[in-house]
């Protein structure tokens, strides 16, 4: 029995896995929580990003993300691996993202003309970086407009570095349906 004035043990929290973080979390202790967002917010981000093509706008999703998680931690499952689990939420916010981006495009169309004249040019001046810009632009916004069924494993498995087996338990489909895909997210994009 431990006496009252005893300090409490604490274990490190590097040395857990994901299942134990997050049964630590659901006791409420938030660094356990704190310690899964620092070991996933940079592949989350790299993920939301490539699918949603804006950096400040993944920004918010991956936000958005973790958030949800948080909220619903009780719902992992410790057994099974965590960053799969938050990259589907992460693509399911994804989805909303894109959900609200074209109820905002039909708005843009209502902004008059002139407004236009207001926005400011930032682009770099040098004659590379802009070369280089206009190509990760057009690179991004090819990724960006390809179907979700395509881009989705495109990115797990280029952009996140998942394995296709991975990709699949992600987005809750077969191995070969995530081959057949990217094979035809590539074409799309070269072709």
């Amino acid at each position: 029995m431990t006496r009252p004035d005893a300090p409490a043990v604490t274990m490190p929290l590097t040395g857990c896995t994901d299942g134990e973080l997050a049964a630590l979390a659901l006791t409420g202790r938030q660094a356990a929580y704190g310690e899964l967002m620092q070991r996933y917010r940079e592949p989350v981000f790299r993920l939301v990003r490539s699918h949603v093509g804006d950096a400040d706008e993944a920004l918010d999703v991956v936000q958005e993300t973790f958030v949800a998680a948080f909220a619903s931690i009780e719902r992992y499952d410790g057994s099974r691996p965590f960053r799969h689990w938050i990259n589907r939420i992460a693509l399911n916010k994804c989805r909303d993202c894109g959900r609200r981006r074209a109820v905002r495009r039909l708005f843009r169309f209502a902004l008059p003309l002139d407004a236009a004249s207001e926005i400011v040019d930032t682009a770099v001046t040098g004659e590379a970086a802009i070369d280089d810009a206009r190509a990760l632009a057009r690179a991004t916004k090819a990724i960006a407009a390809l179907p979700a069924n395509l881009k989705e494993p495109l990115i797990l498995t280029a952009v996140d570095g998942l394995s296709q087996a991975e990709a699949a338990t992600v987005l809750g489909i077969s191995e070969k349906a995530v081959e057949v895909r990217i094979y035809r997210a590539r074409k799309a994009l070269t072709g």
